[in-house]
């Protein structure tokens, strides 16, 4: 019995990594923001993906797996999805909290998997999304006054985001998914950097810079993708998505505490419109595996 309260389960365990993931993750975002006066959303998203793409090299070699022109061509389009998703998140975050630019970016994958079954109950959902969305935008004084180039850039995020999704699901099922990420990273660091350095030009050189750009490579990229991979291997697809869920009140909290970032009640309110759209989709989402199970 003692041993059973002292030694956590193996679902304890995944559910506190994941957490840990998310909150690593927003982290990083609070310090790549403080870099921005320095070398700008597009410089520190360059420097981020380019680290983070030397490390997730350095652990998977990628170079040792042989891959078909069709694979890397898979590899190629996740990468761009990833790169663009990564700029425009930080060009987001440039001009706006980081709680309503991760509540914004979260509507793509909350999208793609609402519109993927066609359920009357996921109209639900939907509205409850577009509802949270209504919130956040500027549109009345109660909203709170946000940047609509940042909400702009927000909602490209968002859509690389669900890109992201669809093309790495198609990147992993053809290549290792270590290979896959670790091409995918390098891919990204060559479409961004060309954007951080027409923007930062010798900035991105500073040495000063390089300790708080590999806090955030690692904060920010290999740690929270190892983890997410040990929770994605122990949890239920479900339950994965319902606790994924809380990243964006995690990003305000992130926010507040990091950057002193106040939101209004009505953005709380949006954010939790969003919130509970998204575990509402996750909790009553139906696979066919579970589906299966559920018949037999």
């Amino acid at each position: 019995m003692s041993r059973v309260l002292t030694k956590p389960g193996p679902v304890t365990v995944a559910v506190l990594t994941l957490l840990v993931a998310m909150a690593s993750i927003q982290a990083g975002a609070s310090l790549a923001k403080q870099v921005f006066p320095m070398v700008g959303a597009a410089g520190a998203t360059a420097l981020r993906v380019f680290f983070a793409a030397l490390i997730l090299a350095a652990v998977f070699r990628p170079w040792r797996k042989r891959l078909t022109r069709a694979d890397l061509q898979a590899v190629a389009i996740y990468g761009a999805a990833l790169g663009g998703m990564n700029l425009t998140f930080y060009l987001a975050l440039e001009r706006i909290p980081l709680g309503i630019a991760v509540a914004i970016e979260f509507t793509g994958p909350l999208a793609l998997a609402i519109f993927s079954t066609r359920r009357a109950l996921d109209f639900v959902w939907a509205l409850l999304a577009v509802a949270g969305i209504l919130l956040i935008l500027p549109l009345s004084e109660t909203s709170g006054a946000l940047d609509w180039v940042g909400v702009f850039w927000a909602l490209v995020a968002a859509t690389c985001w669900a890109l992201y999704i669809l093309f790495g699901q198609r990147a992993g099922g053809a290549v290792h998914g270590g290979t896959a990420a670790s091409l995918g990273m390098l891919t990204a660091a060559l479409l961004v950097m060309p954007f951080g350095v027409a923007h930062a030009g010798m900035k991105l050189l500073d040495v000063s810079l390089l300790p708080v750009i590999l806090c955030v490579a690692v904060l920010s990229s290999a740690l929270p993708y190892s983890l997410e991979m040990y929770a994605l291997k122990v949890l239920p697809t479900r339950t994965f998505g319902i606790l994924m869920s809380l990243e964006p009140a995690l990003a305000a909290v992130s926010g507040l505490l990091l950057l002193k970032e106040r939101l209004s009640l009505v953005q709380w309110a949006a954010i939790g419109c969003i919130i509970l759209a998204s575990v509402g989709s996750s909790a009553t989402s139906r696979r066919p595996a579970e589906a299966a199970a559920a018949t037999s």
